[in-house]
């Protein structure tokens, strides 16, 4: 990865958490149709690139790996309260505990994905280059879940200080992921297995993004979001090819 990029994952974080402090009202209304998309081109790459490139690597137990990830994302929402689907509980009168329990859950999932960027998976030979369409997938999926971060440390009674060292902390620690994972010159076949545990992850949120397209109680979809969705998985498409 180059500076730029590291740049482009910190500034993705600081601006949705901006729009939520300082315009929340203004901007909220635009947050279902920003996870809608970003939804919709994180499972577009994950189908489209990344699952082939996962099951393509001569590694065996791959797709153990990718339902681990699966699972450890949903382990994980109980500690960050969904905000990476866009969930805003706030709750009043909570102490210090409860934003290290929701940065916990986001920290670990931001941590995690954040560890095969910059490097393609190599393994007997054969190179695997996801690194941008990765990058592009975490940045439009970082953006409304600070914007819902924000929101919810903002309604459940925290000052703008804090808000602002916990939208610090999200938006470097996938940086911080790619760099440890070169520092650590991962093994390549364990690379593979990271990326698994990515793509796992990422199917969990894009499919719950989805599911929730237009709310938890309507079993329909509006014409608005379904071509929102539409545009999500034609750009993943058009970058992909």
């Amino acid at each position: 990865m180059v500076l730029w990029q590291y740049a482009l994952l910190l500034f993705s974080a600081l601006l949705g958490g901006a729009l939520a402090i300082v315009g929340s009202e203004r901007y909220r209304t635009l947050l279902p149709s920003l996870l809608s998309f970003s939804g919709a081109y994180l499972l577009g790459i994950a189908a489209l690139e990344l699952i082939p490139e996962v099951f393509g690597t001569p590694v065996s137990g791959v797709g153990l790996w990718l339902l681990m990830g699966f699972f450890i994302q949903l382990l994980l929402e109980g500690f960050s309260q969904g905000v990476e689907h866009g969930h805003v509980h706030a709750h009043k009168g909570v102490g210090l505990g409860f934003a290290l329990r929701v940065m916990i859950g986001l920290g670990l999932h931001a941590l995690l994905e954040g560890l095969p960027l910059g490097t393609g998976v190599e393994v007997a030979g054969k190179a695997y280059h996801h690194s941008e369409h990765l990058l592009f997938g975490i940045v439009l999926h970082k953006l409304p879940a600070a914007f819902a971060l924000a929101l919810l440390l903002r309604g459940s009674g925290y000052g703008r200080p804090v808000i602002w060292v916990c939208l610090a902390v999200f938006g470097l620690l996938t940086p911080a992921g790619a760099v440890l994972g070169e520092l650590l010159s991962i093994d390549p076949v364990w690379r593979a297995r990271i990326l698994a545990l990515v793509v796992g992850s990422f199917l969990h949120i894009s499919t719950t993004i989805l599911f929730e397209a237009d709310g938890s109680h309507s079993h329909g979809i509006s014409i608005r979001k379904f071509l929102i969705i539409v545009a999500g998985m034609g750009v993943a498409y058009l970058t992909a090819h």
